[in-house]
């Protein structure tokens, strides 16, 4: 790097702008919060089970009660602490007062594996954890996985404190109580270590993504762009996707950041739940996962309930079905925003929010794009590559490898050997995709998962998308079997709703004409489960191990 008083190889001097020094680091968010938008409300169901508001000041202060409480506990720069916690106050003030003492928060994911979970504590050698009472004896119970953890803080009370616990264990509210709320933060490097998030490891061991000050602060400036997620002080967020779901998309960033009212559902985030949030707390947003969204409207359905006040909703980690965006706006008038990103994307990589041209055409026409994962904003570049390395056409047709770069994309992997981009600098994402001509990116399939038939590819993700709006489907997913002409066919695999028969013809009726003839399913088999996956997406590795010694009819 060039600095003041060298020379570029031209032997033209550089001569350097004379803004102020101000490192990008996230402490500076909550700081915000509490400076200009301290009465904004948090809401959160406890674990407990009450809700409990708090506001912005008092998260603030209880977050530098646990710095001091973590610095008392021997915890410095660099030091790693995990959270294995639900979306609630807590958690956030947690998630702070790690952070802005420059110690690294690393969100732990409950729904693996507890062996896996442990492992990926003792991997990334945390000191210390903080948990729910849900987690907790599952925890305590594993905890010799993970030699590196020194404590257990719990996040409850004495009264909550669980039976036989040791001396390794403290209970949250007696680690902070009377320790001052002025604790010092920042003062260090913007590229210093800030969160430590690890892959689900659906292919090999998981794999840890560390983010920095600087990358977490400019994806919160990158999502509160108005066309990719544009919070607002004005708006209440219910937070449904999981923090340690690569950072609750990053709006546990970007609430503060505005000051927004945030909602957080704790444990719950049944249909019942989230429209009880939603509808005593005003939520004019929120984000999740598709079967959230799903559950929500069954639950509407059943009881005959309806949402007001509800504006926008993201939908990311997995395709959206076109029922739930076309029923949430003719419904109740609510824009479904799909977004896509990953792990080692921060997490948002592209998003589809409608072009000028394309807010011009009927609702039915903006449906292909609005089921598209959308277009990068500024900070992110995407391409696609075919296997020699060659850039691919935007015509929304070929399909190739996707791949992306920016400021909030990983380079190498915690721990990792060597650099995992190439060297313009993209990240394979692992993904096939295609462009178009409008500049959407559409993701046609994991590459491991793509069905090749006949020297051509096959997109699961769109058959399901289809055949889940199907009245009487709940889920659905395609794999592909061998086939000794094809090389590959497709199986589609269906899960009923509740109380519900359909027929193999059914099926392949309501996908006729919407996908290529060749596209469609040599068979069809209705089962009890289909299994998701630690981040909401469904298990198709599983999926394969189950079914994949079906015989199609075809053979």
């Amino acid at each position: 790097m060039v600095k003041l008083g060298e020379t570029e190889e031209g032997g033209e001097a550089l001569m350097l702008g004379l803004m102020q020094d101000f490192p990008l680091t996230v402490d500076k968010i909550l700081d915000h919060a509490a400076r200009w938008h301290g009465d904004r409300e948090i809401i959160s169901r406890s674990v407990e089970g009450p809700i409990v508001r708090t506001n912005w000041r008092t998260i603030h202060g209880r977050a530098k009660q646990v710095t001091h409480a973590l610095q008392t506990l021997g915890v410095r720069l660099g030091d790693r602490v995990g959270t294995l916690a639900w979306n609630t106050a807590n958690h956030i003030e947690v998630w702070y007062g790690i952070m802005g003492m420059g110690a690294v928060c690393h969100t732990l994911n409950p729904r693996l594996h507890p062996d896996q979970i442990l492992w990926i504590a003792d991997h990334a050698g945390d000191k210390i954890i903080f948990t729910d009472l849900t987690f907790a004896p599952m925890l305590l119970a594993n905890l010799h996985k993970a030699p590196s953890v020194e404590k257990v803080v719990i996040l409850s009370d004495e009264a909550h404190r669980p039976e036989g616990a040791g001396e390794n264990v403290i209970m949250y509210e007696t680690l902070i109580a009377g320790l001052p709320t002025d604790a010092v933060w920042g003062g260090f490097s913007e590229l210093t270590a800030c969160g430590l998030c690890y892959t689900s490891g659906t292919t090999g061991d998981p794999k840890g993504v560390l983010y920095s000050h600087r990358s977490n602060f400019l994806h919160t400036l990158i999502t509160l762009q108005t066309d990719v997620i544009g919070l607002s002080q004005r708006d209440s967020v219910l937070v449904v996707v999981p923090m340690f779901h690569a950072n609750a998309w990053g709006l546990a960033f970007s609430a503060p950041a505005v000051g927004a009212k945030l909602v957080l559902p704790g444990p719950r985030m049944d249909g019942a739940a989230i429209h009880e949030l939603m509808t005593c707390e005003k939520v004019t947003l929120s984000a999740a996962v598709p079967t959230v969204w799903q559950m929500l409207l069954q639950h509407l359905d059943a009881a005959g309930e309806t949402i007001t006040g509800l504006k926008r909703v993201v939908i990311g980690g997995s395709a959206v079905p076109e029922a739930i965006v076309r029923s949430f706006k003719a419904r109740f008038g609510v824009d479904v925003v799909h977004a896509w990103g990953m792990t080692e994307t921060s997490p948002l990589g592209t998003i589809a929010a409608m072009t000028a041209d394309l807010e011009e055409l009927p609702f039915d026409d903006q449906i292909p794009y609005r089921l598209k994962q959308g277009r990068p904003p500024v900070g992110v570049d995407i391409r696609l590559l075919d296997d020699e390395g060659k850039t691919l056409p935007h015509d929304g047709a070929t399909f190739g490898r996707l791949m992306v770069k920016g400021p909030i994309v990983v380079k190498s992997y915690f721990k990792g050997k060597a650099d995992v981009i190439d060297q313009e600098g993209y990240f394979d994402t692992g993904d096939v995709a295609t462009i178009d001509q409008a500049g959407f990116m559409q993701i046609t399939d994991r590459a491991k998962d793509v069905i090749k038939s006949g020297g051509e590819w096959i997109s699961s993700i769109e058959i399901e998308n289809i055949a889940a709006g199907h009245p009487k489907a709940e889920l659905a997913a395609v794999i592909g079997l061998p086939h000794p002409k094809w090389d590959e066919r497709p199986l589609l695999l269906v899960k009923l709703k509740a109380g519900q028969t359909a027929t193999k013809q059914d099926l392949l009726s309501f996908l006729e004409g919407k996908i290529a003839k060749w596209w469609t399913p040599d068979d069809v088999l209705f089962v009890d489960d289909i299994p998701l996956g630690a981040t909401g997406k469904i298990d198709k590795k599983l999926l394969r191990a189950r079914h994949g010694d079906h015989k199609l009819p075809t053979l």
